[in-house]
């Protein structure tokens, strides 16, 4: 059977991929499959976090084992139709560290496999990819709601710490701005001096 995945870009604008992948081909197929489909260069570190319906990470699974004994499951251990057993199942996927990529995959649909297709292929695309990955600190102010809105904060500060805002009218009576007068300016001094004599 083939697995086609929806994969959206984590930006302001939308930007997705449906990419179709053999159900008995691993994860590092699809991370291939991606890679291609929206054009990303190199041979960055990448995971794939499972998620639960609530958006709760199930399980990590990298493309290289960090672990300390060498045992952790990769990419290339997990099978798409294990990632992805029915149809509504969700992953993120993360690219680069520096520079980093996220997506959000949706199992969309579970189709026969076409004869003579070599998978993973990108049977559709919406969207044009940036060149950087894209920045996740909004402009004007304005908050960029996420590709997972399951794991978007509703969190105020301000509603649940009653705080004001205004802070200046608090008196420090701790605090002197005219206690210290004398800085050492001196030190500065005998720097100088130093050069005049070479």
């Amino acid at each position: 059977m083939v697995y086609k995945i929806r994969v959206i870009l984590d930006a302001k604008e939308d930007i997705f991929r449906d990419i179709e992948v053999k159900g008995k081909q691993t994860l590092w197929n699809l991370h291939l499959g991606i890679k291609s489909a929206f054009s990303l260069q190199g041979d960055e570190l990448s995971a794939f976090n499972l998620l639960e319906e609530d958006g709760t990470i199930v399980k990590s699974v990298p493309l290289e084992d960090m672990s300390d004994d060498g045992d952790g499951e990769i990419m290339s251990d997990v099978y798409i139709d294990e990632a992805f057993e029915s149809t509504g199942d969700k992953a993120q996927f993360q690219y680069g560290l520096l520079d980093l990529w996220e997506f959000f995959c949706e199992l969309i649909e579970i189709i026969d496999e076409t004869k003579g297709v070599n998978y993973p292929i990108t049977v559709y695309r919406f969207g044009n990819v940036p060149l950087k990955a894209p920045s996740k600190s909004g402009t004007g102010g304005s908050k960029r709601k996420s590709a997972m809105p399951l794991l978007d904060d509703d969190f105020s500060f301000e509603e649940d710490f009653n705080v004001s805002g205004n802070f200046a009218d608090e008196d420090d009576d701790n605090f002197d701005d005219d206690e210290e007068e004398d800085y050492n300016d001196d030190v500065f001094d005998d720097e100088e001096d130093n050069e005049d004599e070479r």
